[in-house]
């Protein structure tokens, strides 16, 4: 979008928003975001963040359910501060938090930062109050291939084999159904804000009552984790060493969380979302879900759950 025409964007975003309808738009500055627009907006002598959905999202998300997810993290101290959301639409505004620093792949590579996250999840499954929807993974999946299949889209190469081979998984899990707790569900690295000494995680547009294993198996999916990563996750989720079938259940969740986002990507990349090549993105986590799934640890692991 044009400089100008991103302005005038903001500015009329700002004035919906009681105590922002006098800020200043040009002082703004712009964050990081894949599918909406942040700024950082100072005024009053505060410093907040104004989200601003993207377009073609109202397609998939409940913006209803995403602000009582948002407001309920928020109180048990892991999501920052919710000032302002219209779930017309979406448009928020939260509280800055000063002195943390946005996550990436790299910055989880401090083992300190992963227990951090771990510690965080845990906090969140175990004090939010729950949500209003529960996360239904393979309802997800066929709902996002029949918006696919009305927009005439074209999926990666054996996608519709690996939803066949992730069966197996599907009854697994079905016969030991876990107790849902309150869930991120979209746990990039970028939805992690660390101060050092305490992990924050914000976005709760997907935000559902879920399994818990599937916010960590997403987070070391997203974050590129290695064994030892993974290790540190678990523990410090834990508070010690992770019950096996539960160590299963994370593993299991790192293929389905490829799964269903290759889907996700593509939604995106027939929205003509320009933030990224979302086709590349797409076949790229479908690779890594096929790959995953192909080994005789993840038969292993179905079995151990």
């Amino acid at each position: 979008m044009p400089a100008f025409a991103a302005d005038v964007a903001l500015s009329a975003a700002l004035a919906r928003i009681p105590f922002l309808a006098d800020a200043d738009s040009s002082s703004a500055h712009r964050l990081a975001g894949l599918t909406n627009v942040n700024h950082l907006v100072e005024h009053g002598g505060e410093r907040v963040v104004v989200r601003s959905p993207g377009a073609g999202t109202s397609e998939y998300i409940d913006r209803v359910t995403e602000a009582l997810a948002a407001r309920s993290a928020a109180a048990a101290d892991v999501n920052a501060e919710v000032l302002f959301f219209d779930d017309a639409d979406g448009l928020m505004v939260t509280r800055y938090l000063d002195g943390a620093t946005t996550m990436s792949a790299a910055a989880f590579r401090d083992h300190g930062a992963v227990a951090r996250a771990g510690v965080a999840f845990r906090r969140l499954h175990d004090t939010a109050a729950p949500f209003s929807t529960d996360f239904a993974l393979f309802a997800m999946i066929d709902e996002y291939q029949s918006l696919l299949a009305a927009k005439g889209a074209t999926l990666p190469d054996g996608y519709a084999e690996t939803v066949t081979q992730a069966a197996a998984a599907r009854r697994a899990l079905a016969a030991r159904p876990a107790v849902l707790v309150p869930s991120h569900c979209d746990p990039l690295c970028e939805n992690f804000l660390d101060t050092g000494e305490r992990m924050y995680v914000i976005d709760y547009e997907y935000a559902a009552n879920n399994d818990p294993m599937w916010d960590l198996g997403d987070l070391s999916v997203e974050g590129g984790f290695d064994a030892d990563q993974d290790a540190v996750l678990l523990r410090a989720y834990f508070g010690g060493d992770p019950p096996p079938d539960q160590v299963a259940r994370m593993v299991i969740y790192k293929a389905l969380c490829d799964l269903l986002w290759t889907l996700w990507g593509v939604i995106q990349h027939v929205n003509a979302n320009p933030a990224e090549d979302f086709w590349a993105y797409a076949t790229g986590r479908f690779e890594r879900c096929r790959q995953l799934m192909s080994t005789s640890e993840f038969a292993a692991h179905i079995a151990a759950v």
